[in-house]
């Protein structure tokens, strides 16, 4: 098993490292609040469980020259992000960087153990081919409400024989390290949070639409996941009166009018209907649509498939302006396998929060597009996991 820090202190160190690489002794004294003699027993703590190793002189401050301390090059996290119909599994070192990154596509209702199969035949690929020979950690996101303390699955709507799942612990003795599981959409936003366009943003929203629709709430650096892991569950508020039937069971959520599934359905009866050649001629060749259809068909400028991303955005956008109001975010992120429809749903986004919400909540408001694409679910996996290992046991 990985060593694990002894105190706060060690864990504050270690985050430090992970997070901004590299430092001398004297650097670590200026961030964290602790005396000349009590950093060095605790860097030399750290020295000695293999954590962290010396990386070079530093430069002189006057005296004689310390070396830098790094997190040691060995460490490696496994992240990785379960969606409605994909995997992603990365492998990190211990700052984060992506060293390898898979994806595979994968039904989500196929059951637990036959998507832990491909997980694992994934992380198994991974680590034979050189990029690790064990891993200290894993994380691991699930399309679906998680009780976090447990790391198991809630009701998960989309997921059927995932309710109570034990994630963590059957992943854990399988790869024979610590386990965290989450929400994908928490994982996407602590993938942004670290290394993607929210890095310096307390207080923000990750809105992921795919399959279906989900929000990161990120407060003081902290995601809120609420009492039962529900939090952020915004693809069932309601967003059309008397709308279409949902999978919940009630009626005009979001997610039934605007997600991938419902853009994909509304293309495919635009192209039945004989309303838009291009969707037709894409309905022909594959016998369906997705919205990666829609969004190619709106880049070529089908006005059908440019109405569709426009209505769906506006729709969005009433949701998320509520949620401006409530919460006061200092940024707005979308991601999601629904984002290659690009600025013209961003576009929609914008207008209608900015016209909707008080220009209080909105007056500073950037609502932009997440940097890190397919790998932020798994970079936050990773992220997640190494806030567990690098916390005091």
């Amino acid at each position: 098993m990985t060593a694990r820090p002894e105190n706060p202190h060690q864990g504050r160190l270690l985050r430090l490292l992970r997070d901004n690489g590299s430092h001398s002794r004297a650097q670590l004294g200026d961030l964290v609040d602790l005396s000349r003699s009590k950093l060095a027993v605790e860097v030399d703590r750290l020295l000695e469980t293999g954590l962290v190793v010396a990386d070079g002189l530093a430069p002189s401050r006057g005296g004689r020259r310390s070396h830098n301390i790094r997190l040691s090059p060995t460490l490696r996290f496994l992240g990785v992000d379960i969606g409605a119909t994909s995997i992603d599994v990365a492998v990190t070192n211990a700052e984060l960087e992506v060293l390898g990154h898979l994806n595979q596509p994968m039904d989500v209702r196929e059951g637990p153990v036959a998507v832990f199969e491909q997980v694992l035949a994934m992380a198994a690929k991974l680590r034979v081919s050189g990029l690790a020979e064990g891993f200290d950690g894993a994380g691991i996101g699930v399309p679906g409400p998680v009780r976090f303390p447990e790391g198991v699955p809630v009701a998960p709507p989309i997921m059927p024989g995932w309710d109570g799942f034990p994630v963590r612990e059957a992943l854990s003795q399988e790869l024979g390290c610590p386990v965290m599981v989450d929400n994908d959409v928490n994982l996407m936003a602590m993938g942004e949070m670290h290394a993607g366009v929210a890095r310096s943003v307390g207080d923000f929203l990750c809105v992921k639409i795919g399959t279906g629709i989900g929000c990161g709430i990120v407060a003081g650096g902290e995601v809120h996941r609420g009492v039962t892991g529900s939090a952020g569950d915004i693809g069932h508020i309601q967003a059309v009166p008397d709308g279409r039937p949902c999978a919940c069971g009630n009626r005009g959520c979001l997610e039934a009018h605007f997600s991938g599934a419902a853009l994909a359905g509304d293309a495919e009866q635009a192209a039945r209907e004989g309303r838009s050649a291009q969707l037709a001629a894409r309905l022909a060749t594959a016998g369906r649509l997705t919205a990666e259809d829609v969004s190619a068909a709106a880049a070529a400028g089908d006005p059908v498939a440019l109405e569709l991303i426009r209505e769906g955005g506006k729709r969005l956008g009433q949701v998320i302006a509520g949620l401006v109001s409530f919460f006061n975010p200092g940024l707005v992120v979308i991601g999601g396998g629904v984002t290659g429809l690009g600025h013209t749903l961003l576009a929609s986004v914008r207008t209608q929060v900015y016209r909707q919400s008080l220009p209080l909540a909105t007056g500073n408001l950037p609502i932009v597009l997440g940097e890190l694409g397919p790998a932020a679910g798994a970079i936050g996996a990773a992220r997640l996991i190494s806030d567990h290992v690098f916390s005091p046991a």
